[in-house]
């Protein structure tokens, strides 16, 4: 099969789909598909086969009388009706190649052909059927008028001239008849065949635009867990290895630490380090699993881990301040009053808490840090505030801890998702402030 037929059915259904934009309704059909060579041969030797039936059976009703009465004269009339008729009928057959680009006029010439030729009737049928696939009825209406109305003549004005034949009303009619039923047939298969195109063209499109669906679906799906994953790794991974840079940098210029000293902040960074790899361990697991129930997500932390979030924080050199408005503490900050949230918007709450601190660990290194809690009617506030610290260049020339934006894009988008809001900025005591508002639900 060449490129030309392999893409056949996709220019069909092109053509199909600029022919009915281009006429606006819904009788627009496709052009007839490209064909194979098998394809077009069996269709012209089947018009070739019904003309050579129907020229015989000429040849045997003109020659029966045929050196009985006939003189030498008649004969050579008869054989010249018989010839004639073969020349017309391959010259109808000749004509056929034209009939896909130029249907109706191919089938008005080939029907046209039928007067004077029986052999012309094979080809005839094929071009109405090719053009009838197109279903306009006004054109088959008027190659009908063409094809009974050379039945007619050829009935009445070209028979009666041939020798030793004879026409009668009755064979006018019965011929007439005769062509009206033939040419309905061809036409009623035309339709036909060209409502079936109409229809597997239509099922392919509605294929491809399911595939095409799907497939955005698809990449819709893998886009947003792209994202969930990027924001969970960053912000189980962000605060330990800021903790594991901030004592690491200690490290590194701090020369008056005992070796105690030295030993606890080297223990510091090896617990962080150990932790980040634990967690991400836990999330690749989670990523090469196929298998949900073998390697399950661990479960994310609420607000009840806030505690040790703080302890952490703390223990790296912050000074951390939490208050809670109008919310029950009860055992230790947070306690009973933000159990009543969902674990979604406790999560969410979280995650900004930690994010904020390490927000505050990179730029503003061990200045206080004010955390404020507070329900305000149906929703959580979170406040997280610290001063605005100038970025610092370290020996080597280098900025301290750039941050890059990812993780507040990313607050923000997990605010959203809960039915939230985040902003961030500068505030008039020159202050950077992290505000949430999330749903008390």
């Amino acid at each position: 099969m060449t490129n030309r037929q392999r893409s056949g059915p996709a220019s069909t259904a092109a053509a199909f789909s600029a022919a009915s934009s281009a006429r606006g309704g819904p009788t627009a059909v496709p052009d007839a598909p490209n064909l194979g060579p098998w394809s077009r041969i069996w269709r012209y030797l089947l018009a070739g086969g019904i003309g050579l039936t129907l020229w015989f059976t000429v040849i045997f009703t003109y020659s029966r009388p045929i050196g009985t009465d006939f003189t030498s004269g008649e004969e050579a009339v008869v054989r010249g009706f018989v010839i004639l008729d073969l020349l017309v009928g391959l010259v109808a057959v000749a004509v056929l190649p034209l009939r896909r680009r130029h249907p109706v006029i191919t089938s008005a010439l080939v029907a046209g052909l039928t007067v004077l030729s029986s052999f012309a009737v094979g080809a005839a049928a094929l071009a109405v059927v090719s053009m009838s696939t197109r279903r306009r009825w006004k054109p088959a209406v008027a190659i009908g008028f063409v094809w009974v109305g050379c039945t007619m003549l050829y009935a009445t004005v070209l028979r009666p001239r041939v020798p030793g034949t004879t026409s009668d009303i009755a064979f006018t009619w019965a011929g007439g008849g005769l062509a009206v039923a033939v040419y309905v047939v061809c036409v009623s298969t035309g339709y036909y065949i060209g409502a079936r195109r109409e229809l597997l063209i239509s099922l392919r499109e509605r294929a491809e635009n399911a595939e095409r669906e799907q497939n955005l679906r698809e990449n819709s799906a893998r886009e947003s867990e792209r994202t969930r994953i990027a924001r969970e790794m960053h912000d189980v991974l962000a605060h330990r290895i800021s903790l594991v840079s901030l004592h690491a940098g200690a490290l590194s210029y701090r020369t008056d630490l005992s070796r105690d000293e030295t030993a606890e902040a080297a223990t510091v960074i090896q617990n962080n380090a150990q932790l980040a790899l634990t967690e991400l361990r836990q999330i690749l697991g989670v990523l090469r699993s196929s298998d949900g129930d073998k390697h399950a997500e661990p479960p994310q932390p609420t607000l009840a881990e806030l505690p040790a979030l703080l302890a952490d924080s703390r223990e790296a050199g912050m000074d951390v301040t939490l208050r809670a408005v109008d919310i029950d503490p009860g055992d230790g900050p947070p306690g009973g009053g933000l159990k009543e949230l969902s674990d979604s918007v406790s999560r969410t709450a979280y995650r900004i808490v930690q994010e904020a601190l390490t927000n505050a660990r990179k730029h503003a290194g061990s200045a206080p840090v004010d955390l404020v809690l507070e329900k305000r009617v149906d929703e959580l506030l979170v406040v997280v505030r610290n001063p605005r610290r100038r970025e610092t260049v370290t020996a080597r020339g280098e900025t301290e801890m750039r941050g890059s934006g990812v993780g507040l894009l990313g607050l923000r988008e997990r605010a959203e998702l809960a039915g939230g809001s985040l902003d961030y900025g500068i505030d008039r005591g020159d202050r950077f402030v992290v505000t949430a508002r999330l749903p008390w639900a």
